[in-house]
């Protein structure tokens, strides 16, 4: 597992998909340096990329919101896996990062992450002993995790008798949903669960934690009630732990997902009043590189409910984007392009071309026609239907926007950052 010194020193060549095979190697910390600009053709097909631009204002967009209403953010790490990106949302204001497993949480404190929020349970004898380990080679580092069964808080402890472990596992009890994923399914069992944590000699609760994302749908009417009376329900939780004396530390961290309504979590949580400090933690990850599909819906129903930063600053903007070459025009209205199911997202939607550029001919790229759907992805290609006038030709390059970035950035070890003129500002390195 790297050090952010690491990753900068590594040295990037052919073997990574997006290098361009006829230039030397160089470590990652030089890519800026290398006058390697798309427009030109210095970066072979399909690639991958990020603005800068929608990057900072994506940054500067959640900074204001988590300033403005006092919740902390914990960006979900699975998004990028890119230690990276994880030190500029801490440099930005981030109080920690999120992970899903005990490799992303490894890849996170390696990186220097201060707080690591596994929004999971440890299912594993081993796996809490690596996460112990972690917690133990990383002090004073914060490690939490999830809990949400007497049967899971058993295997914590007999992972921590087993190593001879001194750190104690710091968890959050999960309230769930009925039908939803992992939680406990009511108030009264995540209670009764919580006094048990407090009875361990293995561990500690340090607050609750519900995942909303499970109920959302992206329509209003639908999500405020159900998501206003989970996040009431959890606060009812964190107080009634509170009065009994559960918690321990210094704080109780009441953390929710918030990616798609952040608002709405925020809303419902911010307020709440314990004896001692409560931080809201939200573990928004999507929302460095936003997207072209799924959180471009959730955001226009964010905008909807009258969100003031919104209004002032313009919304999100989609940093990821995957470009490709018209390989074949086998049919009049139909082009295949050089990118597919290895390279992009195809779990929510398809992706979506925004740009065009014909080299030779074109000096910066051009606006993809509304009416143009990617229809079908294989393995590495992408079937584009046409109209009969589109006029694109074999050797035009295409553009694509994405929905969730998560399920494309695992598909690239190197994406190349790039500035509005589309100059490689640097490479970002994943790890996943």
């Amino acid at each position: 597992m790297p050090t952010l010194e690491q990753t900068l020193a590594e040295t990037l060549d052919a073997s990574f998909k997006g290098f361009p095979a006829e230039r030397a190697p160089f470590r990652v910390a030089d890519a800026g340096s290398r006058d390697l600009r798309l427009l030109r053709g210095d970066l072979p097909f399909p690639v991958a990329l990020l603005r800068e631009s929608a990057m900072r204002h994506n940054a500067d967009w959640i900074g204001r919101y988590v300033r403005e209403t006092g919740v902390s953010l914990a960006p979900h790490g699975k998004t990028t896996m890119a230690p990276q990106i994880f030190d500029e949302q801490l440099r930005g204001g981030a109080w920690g990062i999120t992970v899903a497993n005990v490799h992303q949480g490894g890849i996170a404190a390696q990186a220097g992450v201060p707080r690591v929020l596994m929004a999971n349970e440890l299912a594993s004898v081993g796996d809490a002993r690596r996460w112990l380990a972690l917690a133990e080679q990383f002090a004073p580092s914060t490690f939490l995790s999830l809990v949400d069964s007497t049967d899971q808080l058993a295997l914590l402890e007999r992972a921590a008798r087993d190593a001879g472990a001194t750190a104690r596992f710091d968890l959050l009890v999960e309230l769930g949903a009925k039908g939803g994923r992992t939680g406990c399914r009511d108030a009264d069992a995540a209670l009764a669960l919580a006094r048990a944590v407090r009875e361990s000699p293995h561990a500690r609760l340090a607050g609750v934690e519900a995942y909303e994302g499970v109920v959302t749908n992206g329509d209003s009417d639908h999500d405020r009630p159900l998501v206003a009376a989970w996040m009431q329900t959890l606060a009812t939780l964190a107080r009634a732990c509170d009065a009994h004396g559960l918690f321990e530390g210094d704080e109780v961290v009441v953390s929710a997902g918030g990616s798609a309504v952040f608002d709405l979590v925020t809303d419902a949580l911010a307020g709440v009043a314990l004896s001692r400090p409560a931080r809201v933690v939200l573990r928004s990850g999507c929302y460095i590189t936003h997207d072209h599909g799924t959180y471009v819906r959730a955001m226009k129903s964010v905008a909807a409910r009258g969100l003031s930063s919104t209004a002032r600053s313009g919304p999100m903007r989609g940093a990821l984007e995957v470009w490709g070459a018209v390989q074949s025009r086998p049919e009049p209205e139909l082009a295949i392009v050089t990118m597919g199911k290895r390279d992009v997202s195809f779990d929510v939607d398809l992706p979506v071309p925004i740009l065009w550029f014909r080299p030779g001919e074109h000096t910066v790229p051009q606006p993809a026609p509304a009416h143009w759907r990617i229809t079908r992805l294989m393995d590495q290609h992408a079937f584009l239907p046409l109209r009969a006038d589109d006029g694109l030709r074999v050797g035009d390059w295409l553009a694509v926007g994405i929905s969730h970035p998560c399920t494309t950035f695992d598909k690239w070890r190197l994406i190349w950052a790039v500035d509005d003129d589309y100059r490689v500002t640097r490479a970002i390195r994943t790890y996943f």
